[in-house]
């Protein structure tokens, strides 16, 4: 069960690294754990509101985060992502994608692909309403919305470059709105939306 790598060299860990599953904390949700053909993966659950996972993470500054995700082809559904720079519960970044918009036919609901975010300030809602198309983007060449894909983060002092299956060219670069800010690393889902990850891998810089 690779989830999460515990040192600079990008060496995957297992759940056994980090002791137990119960020492995840898991915020508005619950999670198990799930095997499919022979790939161990954690299983968010649904509920309404926003969900976090806190892993064992707490200092992370700038460098790379890299999960495997996959979420549902179900509108309004599925939102999947990770949350850095954790202070709390209700203070973090995160980045996010919505995989029911990945191949949408209207254009507008394409460019709301990928999402950033830095609560509690700034959801997505009021990004959207006072700098609309600055922190979220359509994903050129989108993956399957109901496969497992690759989303990676390069994070910065001051800014966040969110990369989609290893593609040369970034789906979403933006400025922090807390910049340089360290804090927890978790697995965030939104509202109505849980979802399933592995294969976390990050590194500081």
């Amino acid at each position: 069960m690779a989830i999460l790598s515990t040192g600079y060299t990008q060496e995957k860990g297992t759940v056994e690294h980090l002791g137990n599953i119960n020492k995840l904390i898991t915020v508005n949700r619950s999670i198990s754990l799930e095997t499919e053909k022979e790939s161990g993966y954690i299983r968010v659950s649904e509920a309404k509101g926003e969900g976090l996972v806190w892993l064992p993470i707490e200092h992370f500054t700038t460098g790379t985060i890299q999960v495997e995700l996959r979420g549902k082809d179900v509108f309004q559904q599925s939102f999947i992502g990770i949350a850095f720079s954790g202070q709390n519960n209700e203070t973090y970044e995160a980045v996010y994608c919505r995989p029911f918009n990945f191949l949408a036919k209207d254009s507008v609901r394409r460019i709301h692909a990928v999402q950033y975010i830095a609560h509690p300030e700034y959801t997505w809602k009021r990004l959207r309403e006072e700098r609309n198309g600055v922190f979220e983007k359509e994903i050129k060449n989108p993956p399957n919305p109901s496969d497992w894909f690759t989303m990676t983060l390069k994070i910065t002092e001051n800014q966040v470059v969110v990369i989609i299956n290893n593609s040369a060219d970034p789906s979403l670069t933006v400025t922090r709105i807390h910049p340089n800010q360290k804090g927890k690393i978790g697995l965030y889902t939104g509202d109505s939306s849980g979802g399933d990850f592995r294969n976390l891998v990050y590194t500081h810089n």
